[in-house]
């Protein structure tokens, strides 16, 4: 089947009809459950609402698609971990976001899972055609699927996608409704009980399927908040930080797994797959310095090809805007 169009005349139209922005008093912050990151050990901590002045909102979303959407229509002013493929998607059909900062890279915890009874792995993924896979269209694991696939020599066309949330996928894999999952968290620990992976996280990144999320936010109200933006940026680097001296782990991992809605075991095993880049990491060329604009133009002229957007735009550069994280890293 050919995968459809990821409603990006709706994203559109939500993005249009957007109210104006204005100055908080409040903000609305997205994020995902069983997605444990240090923000969420200052989260626990009331850290944001003091160091910004303002009582911040946190509103758990399934997939970045979502989070785009929510901003779209004024729902979320800022996005935690979104996936760059959902961003790109949203930017591509009109919708006015910015990148703020690198939040996460975590090339072993975004993936595909295939059932362990097909048998399929790295060697013969050719026979991966026909299957039923169950895919979030539009996300970081949507773009991996599809460099996967075209790096296996395998046409998507002939497969039976199915858009699904990664908790639906799991649910799906483990039931034998579908033969292979896509997804990322905990969903993808579940489904990986029942199947196996076609390549691992550094294979991946060796094709160039780099998996990172960013925060991210609608540009008009970021001009209006550069500030608040600022400090938020500055908190999240805070916790970051802490996290990277192991000797605060034992105090901030219970509160991090309650926050992701895990267990402390699994939260420790999910977060040892994650990189947090420093701020300066953040601001050079490898990342918000240069790579990440040219690698959303590669995200985008991938999802044109496989006909699930309509077109990418010439530039993603003023899609990152780096002044307020920049003005974290001199706080």
């Amino acid at each position: 089947m050919t995968i459809r169009k990821l409603g990006l005349a709706t994203l559109a139209a939500m993005a249009l009809a957007a109210p104006a922005a204005q100055a908080a008093d409040e903000i609305t912050v997205a994020y995902f459950l069983e997605w444990p990151m240090p923000f969420e050990y200052a989260k626990q901590m009331g850290t944001y609402d003091k160091e910004l002045g303002v009582k911040v909102n946190w509103v758990s979303f399934e997939s970045g698609v979502k989070m785009s959407a929510a901003m779209a229509s004024g729902d979320v002013h800022m996005s935690v971990s979104q996936g760059v493929p959902p961003f790109v998607v949203a930017t591509s059909a009109g919708q006015d976001l910015q990148i703020l900062d690198v939040a996460v890279s975590y090339a072993d915890n975004d993936n595909c899972i295939v059932r362990t009874e097909l048998e399929i792995d790295k060697t013969n993924a050719a026979e991966l055609a026909g299957k039923k896979v169950a895919v979030p269209l539009g996300t970081a694991a949507h773009y991996g699927f599809l460099k996967q696939m075209n790096h296996f020599g395998v046409d998507v066309a002939t497969m039976d996608v199915v858009d699904m949330d990664p908790p639906d996928g799991a649910a799906a894999i483990a039931q034998g409704a579908v033969d292979m999952f896509c997804g990322w968290g905990g969903s993808l620990r579940r489904a990986a009980e029942h199947g196996n992976v076609l390549l691992t996280g550094d294979e991946k990144t060796a094709l160039g399927i780099l998996v990172f999320d960013v925060t991210s936010g609608p540009a008009g109200w970021i001009a209006e908040n550069s500030d608040l933006v600022a400090k938020f940026l500055k908190v999240t680097a805070d916790a970051n930080a802490m996290w990277a001296d192991e000797a605060n782990r034992a105090e901030m991992l219970p509160l991090i797994a309650k926050d992701a809605g895990m267990d402390v075991d699994a939260t420790a095993a999910t977060i040892a797959t994650f990189t947090f880049p420093t701020v300066e990491a953040q601001l050079s060329a490898a990342w918000l310095g240069g790579n990440a604009q040219t690698f959303m133009k590669g995200v985008a002229d991938v999802f044109v090809a496989a006909g699930s957007i309509d077109a990418a735009l010439d530039t993603y550069e003023n899609n990152v805007n780096t002044g307020p994280l920049k003005a974290a890293g001199g706080m």
